[in-house]
């Protein structure tokens, strides 16, 4: 009878002691609203900021009129940024050109001489003359030394064009869509984008983007810019998931057409940092005109922190240290365990309940 008199009291007793112990927990289990704060900026921290763009997400490098863009009513090639763009502007304005028009002008004196001296009026009877020697052999030799003299430096810039990348290059792939443009980084962890051409104000509803001025011209703008460093050399690789395109920037002398189930690679350094725009430069269905390039060219230092704040790496990084460095400088015991501390040693020898009686391992060479 006293026993059962017992369990209610034992009941209540044992509830008390639960919610004692529930409240007790609670507490340690709350994130205060300091901790949260302090979370979240250590998340963002870890984070880099894009350094191409601003606080509000606008682009830092706006399109420069005259420079990686055509020209209303320009006659000359754009201002290359890259050695084979430099060479290869430097052969059209200062031999081909040249060339071209001294040939000019040298049939049009011809035949102006041809129209004037042998007309019918100066020479009622028509010479009978059939060969000449001297001429013959001038118009054949001449033509063969202009062409020589033409493909020496023509050979030299298209093997310029196409010499193969080093080791140190940064690779971009390029991927060809109807009608967009799609980005790899393989060497950097795998980066990946889609880029759309920028449509114009009246053509998107409220609220979504539409192209400025500081974005670049119409028909060249777009939502994601390629980035790439200044001064180092760049491996291109061009492919397509259905039709041929072609990735082509005027400013970088580059056009490398993108085919479906093969990869073509050329490679290029660019010398200034940057806006440049580009087109897909082969015919490629109803909205060809439609796929624009858009590259901005950064420091080295600005294109490592932006493929961080893209969640990639720089290459070399995270690899492992090379043999025979360690990250400690105690030095380690046989088989790679560190020896016991002496203080860890003393607490055990005195029987303290806090050290351990299991050695520290340390990294094996």
């Amino acid at each position: 009878m006293q026993l059962f008199r017992l369990k209610p009291v034992l009941l209540a007793v044992a509830l008390s002691i639960m919610g004692v112990g529930a409240a007790a927990a609670q507490p340690a289990t709350q994130t205060t609203p300091a901790a949260s704060a302090a979370a979240t900026t250590t998340a963002t921290a870890a984070t880099p900021a894009d350094p191409t763009l601003t606080a509000d997400g606008q682009e830092i490098i706006h399109a420069t009129p005259g420079i990686g863009q055509p020209t209303a009513r320009a006659v000359d090639l754009q201002p290359q940024v890259t050695p084979t763009g430099i060479e290869a502007h430097g052969f059209n304005n200062n031999i081909l050109l040249p060339l071209a028009i001294g040939i000019s002008v040298l049939v049009f004196v011809l035949l102006a001489v041809a129209i004037f001296r042998f007309r019918a009026g100066r020479n009622p009877v028509p010479s009978k003359t059939s060969h000449n020697t001297v001429l013959e052999v001038a118009w054949t030799v001449i033509p063969v030394l202009i062409l020589v003299f033409i493909a020496i430096p023509s050979i030299r810039l298209l093997a310029h064009q196409y010499r193969p990348a080093p080791d140190n290059a940064v690779t971009l792939k390029a991927i060809g869509n109807q009608w967009y443009w799609s980005y790899e980084y393989p060497d950097n962890g795998d980066i990946q984008f889609t880029s759309n051409i920028l449509k114009e104000k009246d053509e998107v509803q409220p609220g979504q983007r539409y192209r400025t001025d500081a974005d670049g011209p119409r028909l060249l703008a777009v939502d994601n810019r390629v980035v790439l460093p200044v001064g180092v050399p760049i491996r291109l690789l061009t492919t397509s998931t259905d039709v041929i395109h072609s990735w082509a920037v005027p400013a970088f002398w580059i056009k490398l057409d993108a085919i479906p189930g093969r990869l073509n690679e050329t490679s290029f350094t660019i010398e200034k940092p940057g806006l440049y725009f580009g087109q897909c430069s082969e015919l490629c269905g109803a909205r060809h005109g439609f796929m624009p390039i858009a590259v901005e060219a950064v420091p080295p230092a600005e294109f490592a922190q932006w493929v961080h704040a893209k969640g990639g790496k720089m290459p070399g990084e995270n690899a492992p240290p090379p043999p025979g460095e360690n990250d400690t400088d105690t030095p380690l015991g046989h088989d790679g365990v560190l020896p016991p501390a002496k203080d860890m040693t003393q607490g055990i020898a005195n029987g303290n309940a806090d050290a351990t009686d299991q050695p520290a391992v340390g990294a094996i060479d």
